[in-house]
């Protein structure tokens, strides 16, 4: 009797346990796009590396152009400003952190509609390629950000 009671108890504490982690396992859908980005460009002030730059735009209009849109939205251009870069941080010197600066602008009126601020972190050991996967990582979230489609390879 008293094994029954016991398993009985381990399994009701299992049953609540699965209960408590569906609710992190739901996946919430991709947002709805709110604006329709038509073009972008990436800017930074000094001492950031150019490769950086050129990388981080042409990811990001390479997904613009991807982006095709069904319904009427309004029309964007974005400001991608690189305010800060520092690369090889860390015990291990592999960690690369980059502070971005998105302001939308309305195509129509010129006037700044919205305004995201985020921070990026990569790792990599190898220093040749840590502008490439941070100009990905800056390109992908500002894909997830403005619900553009990624590329296909090549483009």
């Amino acid at each position: 009797m008293f094994w029954l009671m016991s398993r009985t108890w381990q399994i009701l504490t299992g049953c609540l346990a699965l209960t408590a982690c569906s609710a992190f396992s739901s996946l919430k859908p991709p947002p709805d796009p709110v604006y329709d980005v038509r073009s972008a460009v990436v800017v930074s002030g000094p001492g950031i590396a150019p490769e950086l730059i050129t990388a981080t735009n042409d990811r990001i209009n390479a997904a613009i152009a991807a982006t095709t849109r069904t319904t009427s939205l309004p029309s964007v251009a974005l400001t991608v400003r690189v305010v800060q870069v520092e690369k090889g941080q860390g015990f291990q010197h592999d960690r690369n952190t980059a502070k971005i600066n998105i302001a939308a602008t309305s195509v129509d009126s010129g006037s700044v509609i919205a305004v995201s601020s985020l921070e990026t972190t990569t790792f990599s050991p190898d220093a040749g390629v840590v502008d490439d996967l941070m100009a990905e990582d800056i390109a992908a979230r500002v894909r997830s950000t403005f619900a553009l489609k990624t590329p296909p390879l090549g483009s």
